[in-house]
């Protein structure tokens, strides 16, 4: 279950955290799942004893080849009930782009505005959730705006 959120859930377990950055014209980055044929959030499992911010540092890094800001917000998480454990999401700034690599389940990044993003999301897969993943973080960054 999707909820919208600021702060992380206390004692709970936090099993990945995925990123969802904006470069300063306002453009998001997602990524290409290779294997599941998704247009994605940057992100995935923590490793044993990594912090949640070194964790999105480097799925950043190995995903997309980004490296991101230290500025980070928490806005989502997805509470996965079979694990009873949550997927962070933040919305983060990029600092640079750098050589991203190889043997990951992504191809690289896609940059798109945030309404072409919804757009080809609805079109590859139709997830409502990772919909209003994105969508929240349009209206956060200030590039879509709150339906009411």
């Amino acid at each position: 279950m999707l909820s919208f959120i600021t702060e992380i859930p206390e004692g709970k377990q936090i099993g990945s955290v995925h990123c969802v950055p904006v470069l300063d014209n306002g453009d998001v980055i997602m990524v290409w799942d290779r294997y599941e044929k998704v247009l994605t959030t940057i992100g995935g499992r923590l490793e044993p004893g990594e912090s949640i911010m070194d964790g999105l540092t480097r799925e950043a890094l190995e995903e997309a080849g980004i490296e991101i800001s230290d500025e980070r917000t928490l806005f989502a998480a997805w509470h996965w009930k079979e694990f009873d454990a949550y997927r962070l999401f933040y919305l983060v700034g990029v600092k640079r782009f750098v050589e991203r690599p190889e043997g990951y389940e992504t191809t690289g990044y896609v940059r798109m505005n945030f309404d072409t993003a919804i757009e080809m999301i609805k079109a590859i897969e139709g997830r409502e959730e990772r919909i209003e993943v994105i969508r929240r973080a349009g209206i956060l960054s200030g590039m879509l705006a709150e339906v009411t």
